[in-house]
């Protein structure tokens, strides 16, 4: 894992020049997870989940290829997560009784370091899409039911998430802008057992300092 966040520092830096821009960005993020269990004594298979709120806040270098082509790097700091009901059992003698329901919600703070290729159509609008390497720095599950665990730590999740995005980029002049993205959950975020998948949508406003 080291090697991979030194390989992933390098890119970024290796191509800074004279023309680098680099400037800051934040905004919202909507998260929505998908889960797959296996049904236990315990609690049913769930994989309903609520979407949640987030910001999202960083810095990047935007380095010019063409006159219409650039390559970005970034440092984001921002959350996932997701929040679900779950009708909870247990496994009382030979009897499954219904114990009552828990609203689950489940949070992953992640430093992402996004690799973006854009291209700008026409002189104010551009597209671009990349990947979005997400480090997990912390994770937390919390519960409104007694006989749950209130809050702890989510097991088994992985360091590295990779998250393949599209989206596209208004510039209302040389150095503010607002950019929109949408990010694919297409591995797993934990090690082994439970399968989650997360994607999110964000929408903010950056500003280049040259």
């Amino acid at each position: 894992m080291k090697k991979i966040s030194l390989i992933i520092a390098l890119s970024l830096f290796a191509g800074i020049s004279a023309q680098t821009q680099f400037g800051v960005k934040a905004g919202y993020i909507n998260s929505n997870l998908n889960w797959q269990s296996s049904p236990s004594n315990f609690w049913e298979d769930y994989s309903d989940f609520s979407s949640q709120s987030f910001f999202y806040a960083g810095g990047f270098a935007l380095q010019p290829v063409t006159e219409k082509f650039s390559v970005q790097g970034e440092l984001i700091y921002t959350q996932l997560g997701g929040t679900t009901k779950v009708n909870l059992h247990q496994l009382v003698g030979s009897e499954i009784i219904d114990i009552g329901t828990a609203n689950i919600k489940y949070s992953y703070q992640q430093l992402q370091v996004p690799i973006a290729a854009k291209y700008h159509i026409i002189k104010n609008f551009g597209v671009l899409g990349g990947f979005n390497f997400a480090f997990n720095i912390n994770s937390k599950v919390s519960s409104d039911f007694s006989s749950f665990p209130n809050s702890g730590k989510v097991e088994n999740k992985k360091t590295l998430d990779i998250f393949p995005f599209v989206g596209t980029e208004f510039d209302f002049n040389k150095n503010i802008f607002a950019e929109a993205r949408y990010n694919f959950g297409i591995s797993n975020m934990h090690e082994n057992g439970i399968d989650v998948r997360a994607n999110f949508f964000q929408i903010g406003l950056g500003y280049r300092f040259k």
